[in-house]
């Protein structure tokens, strides 16, 4: 299985046998919990859907409940799916947790950044700003939009002020450096995006390989 969700818990540094500083993130992945699985057959397709992290029943709706008990599994807070080349050799019921990776696995970790809210062009863009100097008139100013005759408007995709954060991210080609399986810890090298306590996602990296 390649899929595997988890919390981010924050970061911190681990030692290498040589004495290397490696900084890392942990995670908090799984265990996971097989709540549906759809075939070529049945759905068009193949993918195995997974629940993570119990809630009470009063938590989900009802649709979820209904979902949950035909599974025989508690309401899980996170759903997500994943596709899959072949027919699926889980069932529904089946519990994945961290030792589906290894320590030197490469990794593709996916999660929700932070939100910045409406940001300036300077924030958002690395803009640079204008000198702090008597006359300038150009102090954390966006500066020229567009011409006025041609083509008399602002093309699309001009970098401007916006809603900066809060977007789906991946980070690629993370190697894992260390596996706590009793307590369903990864430790990965660098960084990962979101918040600390976020949902992530932990897939095998498409380009696939280990690195030591």
């Amino acid at each position: 299985m390649t899929l595997l969700l988890g919390r981010k818990r924050g970061m911190t540094q681990v030692f290498e046998d040589d004495g290397t500083v490696v900084p890392v993130t942990v995670v908090e992945a799984g265990p996971c919990v097989v709540c549906q699985v759809r075939t070529e057959e049945s759905d068009g397709y193949n993918a195995v859907q997974l629940g993570f992290e119990d809630v009470p029943d009063s938590r989900a709706s009802k649709p979820r409940r209904g979902h949950f008990a035909k599974a025989n599994v508690t309401p899980k807070r996170f759903l997500r799916e994943e596709r899959l080349t072949a027919s699926p050799e889980l069932s529904v019921g089946d519990v994945i947790a961290a030792d589906v990776f290894t320590r030197g696995d490469v990794v593709d970790v996916t999660g929700t950044s932070k939100g910045r809210g409406f940001a300036g062009t300077i924030k958002r863009h690395g803009f640079q700003r204008g000198n702090k100097t008597h006359g300038c008139m150009n102090y954390r100013e966006p500066g020229s939009i567009g011409a006025s005759a041609y083509p008399g408007r602002v093309f699309k995709g001009k970098r401007m002020a916006g809603h900066y954060g809060a977007s789906r991210k991946t980070t690629k080609n993370l190697p894992i450096v260390r596996v706590d399986l009793e307590r369903n810890l990864l430790f990965v090298k660098g960084s990962i995006p979101g918040p600390t306590g976020g949902l992530v996602q932990v897939r095998t990296a498409r380009t696939g390989g280990r690195k030591n």
